[in-house]
């Protein structure tokens, strides 16, 4: 089974582009409703395209969307946290998490999940102008909780743009380093292995950034509106795998500049 993991930055073009992949399934983050002749070629849930924002909607979301014949779906619906019934799937942030059952062939069913950490702000009080998402991704973590309902053998991958570093912090930060670290052991205490994208499965960023630790596997999977792909630095897209299928499970990072897209994240290739 081919998966597509990829924050197409809710740009139009990113669909044309994902068709043009021979994947079965795409995990995608900051999704825009699909142009009318995409949505001819696709399955997806009916749910809305938006994510619940303070103040104001974003008219994005996270989705698991069937691309080939290969795969059966079942989508699973998302609740308000505050609406969800007992054993159905209660969503902190609408838009941020999506989740399916996906069979392919003859193989026993996954559960695929779509990641997004979204950026928040400290309270007014603090006076602070921080922006970080490691918050907003614990609370995914508790959400997708609920597909766990064993120590072992459960069968689940999780995929998306966390927008958090992995192995070190901004600038050399130990502080952030080890927030972020949290999330990577949370999941690992869940029994979701951290599985890439590593080196050398993916190019890693040149010139190597002073901030970067120089025996990292990171590979950037992202730039900023003042890089380019073949500038880019930082990896802010990960995927995550039940031990019970963590090694069967190979994931390369897109990053080559001429395979980059026009996403502000390369597309992360995952095969089971």
């Amino acid at each position: 089974m081919k998966i597509i993991s990829w924050n197409m930055a809710h740009r139009k073009q990113s669909w044309f582009h994902l068709l043009d992949s021979d994947a079965d399934i795409a995990l995608l983050q900051e999704a825009s409703q699909p142009p009318i002749e995409v949505q001819q070629k696709i399955s997806v849930d009916n749910e809305p395209w938006e994510t619940i924002s303070p103040g104001k909607n974003s008219s994005w979301r996270t989705a698991v969307v069937k691309l080939s014949d290969q795969v059966d779906v079942d989508w699973i619906k998302p609740f308000p946290i505050d609406q969800a019934g007992w054993r159905q799937f209660a969503v902190s942030r609408l838009g941020t998490l999506a989740a399916a059952q996906v069979s392919y062939k003859d193989e026993a069913p996954i559960i695929l999940i779509s990641m997004y950490g979204f950026w928040e702000k400290p309270h007014k009080l603090t006076g602070s102008n921080w922006l970080y998402s490691d918050s907003s991704v614990h609370r995914l973590i508790s959400d997708l909780s609920t597909f766990i309902g064993r120590q072992t053998n459960h069968r689940i991958l999780a995929s998306g743009d966390l927008n958090i570093l992995h192995g070190y912090g901004e600038h050399g930060s130990k502080y952030w380093a080890s927030r972020y670290q949290s999330i990577f052991d949370r999941m690992e205490a869940l029994g979701l292995r951290f599985v890439g994208p590593q080196a050398p499965n993916g190019r890693q960023a040149d010139p190597w950034p002073s901030e970067l630790p120089p025996n990292s596997k990171n590979v950037p999977t992202f730039h900023s509106n003042r890089q380019t792909p073949e500038t880019a630095s930082r990896q802010l897209d990960f995927v995550f795998a039940s031990e019970k299928i963590a090694d069967k499970v190979r994931v390369v990072a897109l990053n080559d500049p001429t395979n980059w897209g026009p996403s502000d994240h390369c597309k992360i290739m995952i095969e089971i």
